[in-house]
């Protein structure tokens, strides 16, 4: 079955990530769900003289709501019926579409990895060609565009509470991969009833990094596909794009992040392939890529990229 999740006053959760709200949509494992996302607060709405235009619906969310604990617009939850805390979540993204003709990039002093760059909070308005899916920046470069969502969660533990929109953890949340595009699968392990999924904070194009700790941030529509498997939750979000497989962790401290998501990784093959622990220790060093995620969301991220192609054995 389809359903469509439109994002308005009553299904965005502004901020924040919370066990106990209500679901807004209940499904079954297989359906999909096309879900409207929006992103940015007053300051991040174009001015008349861009030529740029603000969603309704945007503007409908800033009037009617108030961010709680962080900045982030997401949409949810749902609730995925018999879904239990140790289940796997595999949550398909189908397609991504621009929802709207601009994006937006903030600075502020600091905020970033190099915040003595910037003077004062200043938001800078970047029109989007969604017919091409390429946008030209103030300082002359025409890029292609290369949407993804910034958050996919599902709720944490109920014992933490309402949790900041901004830290990323094994609930996935603020993970800021670029790999979250359309094609992908991610996997996010389930910790309460239903496991509560919520999407946003919609990038229209990011750097690994996030150096300057926002994006070209953007409203996005994404279908989604959702599936459960019961009893197989990973540890942390794990994510299969184009044939390769993602691991990942998130830590105050970037070695500590980056030292995990490669275990992970050689956990991975020793799970999934007939590889060794040495082996697949060797062959991560050889043939797998260990990169940073994003600098800026209080836990950094590191990700290891692995091909599954480099798994096969000559022709």
């Amino acid at each position: 079955m389809h359903h469509h999740l439109a994002a308005t006053p009553e299904t965005v959760l502004w901020g924040h990530i919370d066990p106990a709200a209500a679901p807004v949509l209940h499904i079954a494992s297989g359906d999909s769900v096309t879900i409207e996302t929006l992103s940015g607060g007053p300051r991040n709405l174009p001015a008349p003289e861009t030529g740029c235009h603000a969603l309704a619906a945007h503007r409908d969310v800033i009037a009617r709501c108030r961010p709680h604990l962080g900045p982030h617009m997401l949409t949810g939850p749902i609730f995925i019926r018999d879904a239990a805390p140790g289940d796997r979540l595999l949550v398909e993204i189908e397609t991504i579409e621009l929802a709207q003709d601009f994006g937006w990039n903030a600075i502020e002093p600091g905020a970033g990895i190099l915040p003595d760059l910037a003077d004062e909070y200043e938001s800078l308005t970047v029109p989007l060609d969604r017919s091409r899916r390429q946008a030209r920046l103030p300082w002359g470069p025409v890029v292609d565009l290369a949407p993804f969502f910034g958050i996919l969660a599902v709720a944490p533990d109920a014992s933490g509470g309402c949790v900041t929109s901004v830290v990323p953890g094994p609930f996935g949340g603020n993970m800021d991969n670029r790999y979250c595009r359309a094609g992908a699968r991610i996997a996010l392990p389930v910790f309460c009833e239903g496991a509560l999924f919520l999407a946003g904070d919609g990038h229209a194009l990011q750097g690994d990094g996030e150096i300057c700790d926002t994006a070209l941030e953007t409203a996005l529509n994404g279908r989604l596909r959702f599936h459960l498997e019961k009893g197989t939750a990973p540890e942390a979000p794990e994510i299969l794009c184009d044939n390769r497989i993602i691991t990942m962790d998130f830590d105050e401290d970037l070695d500590k992040a980056a030292t995990t998501a490669a275990r992970r990784m050689v956990h991975w093959l020793t799970r999934n392939t007939p590889l060794s622990a040495g082996e697949a220790y060797r062959h991560c060093s050889l043939l797998a890529d260990l990169r940073v995620t994003q600098m800026v969301n209080r836990r950094k991220g590191a990700h290891c990229v692995l091909d599954l192609g480099s798994l096969s054995p000559a022709a």
